[in-house]
């Protein structure tokens, strides 16, 4: 069967783009893939934590996992930090990444901005972290966002350098997998930037542990325009804010923008607005009661995670002897 890996980071709450563009669609290929599910603890590190806040997100996420309908006894479900192979493999793979490679790395650009020599090298060799997590597990497929796809391609290309350095195919080439009509979910208060953990306003965005009354609230106050609904897609384009909610509407509904049009056209949208505040509370308030459930219980999330942490080392120890061996360097 083919293999899937993906993760999150433990920074901040999850939010509706988050579920909506990724942690959704795991739900979904679980049932067709072998899937190892990772909270990425140690990407977080790239800025700065405090420790027990960091412990906390971790449980945090993991709660959102289980709770949208990641199965821990299906899946390997755990914490990158458990596994030392993912930092092993990511020194392994820098040998074979060459600098110019990752100089093209348009996040890194970004969140460095004109602080380049002042980032840390941790957010420079992100990518190759990255691409370890992925290989490490000899993944065929990756589901990921917009923003992300540059960084699977480097994976690629890296896995590929190995495989030709060695003169074998040892690595897969992971496909990437953009899936659902909410493949880039933007903030509330601003149709031209992305639903983010890390924007100042707490109304940009809806968490996932949000209450009725919260996520009612904040669709509310989100920004629109004056103008009704259109009754086509193309006529959304110049409209960011209105493009951004009913997508979210189309996403949640599991329909696409074109049907949600159908049956919006010509409305303003307070009363889109009363639609999408029913159908935001019917689909996330079980998930936030079945994730404080689960908090409730920290104890029972740290067995899971070790649980799974030791399901995907004897896997990713398994796979790093053999590249060991490929290698050259000498088995303990």
């Amino acid at each position: 069967m083919n293999r899937i890996f993906s993760g999150m980071q433990p920074t901040r709450q999850l939010h509706l783009g988050n579920y909506l563009g990724a942690l959704r669609n795991w739900v979904a290929l679980q049932d067709q893939y072998e899937c190892v599910f990772c909270v990425v603890d140690l990407h977080a590190l790239t800025i700065s934590q405090e420790p027990e806040v960091l412990r906390n997100n971790i449980r945090e996420v993991t709660a959102a996992y289980i709770a949208a309908g990641i199965d821990p006894e299906k899946n390997i479900l755990f914490n990158q930090s458990f596994v030392p192979a993912h930092s092993e493999l990511a020194w392994i793979l820098s040998c074979y990444t060459p600098l110019g490679w990752l100089n093209r790395m348009t996040q890194f650009k970004e969140k460095a901005g004109k602080q380049k020599d002042q980032a840390n090298l941790g957010l420079y060799s992100y990518p190759v972290l990255m691409a370890a997590d992925i290989l490490l597990y000899k993944a065929t497929h990756v589901p990921v966002g917009e923003d992300q796809k540059q960084h699977l391609e480097l994976a690629r290309d890296i896995a590929g350098a190995f495989n030709r350095h060695y003169g074998q195919d040892y690595f897969p080439l992971p496909e990437p997998q953009i899936l659902g009509e909410a493949t880039r979910v933007m903030s509330l208060r601003d149709g031209r930037k992305k639903m983010s953990k890390s924007d100042e306003s707490e109304y940009s965005r809806i968490n996932m542990t949000d209450d009725a009354d919260t996520i009612a609230q904040k669709i509310r106050k989100a920004k629109t325009d004056p103008e009704p609904l259109p009754d086509t897609v193309e006529a959304l384009e110049a409209r960011p804010e209105a493009d951004n909610l009913v997508t979210i509407y189309a996403a949640l509904a599991g329909e696409t923008r074109e049907k949600v049009l159908a049956s919006f056209a010509g409305a303003q949208f307070s009363s889109f607005k009363t639609s999408l505040v029913d159908l935001s509370v019917a689909k996330l308030a079980p998930i936030t009661r079945r994730m404080n459930e689960l908090l409730a219980d920290k104890g029972e999330i740290d067995r899971l995670l070790r649980r799974g942490g030791e399901r995907a080392t004897a896997l990713a120890e398994r796979h790093l002897v053999e590249i060991k061996d490929i290698i050259g360097l000498l088995r303990p």
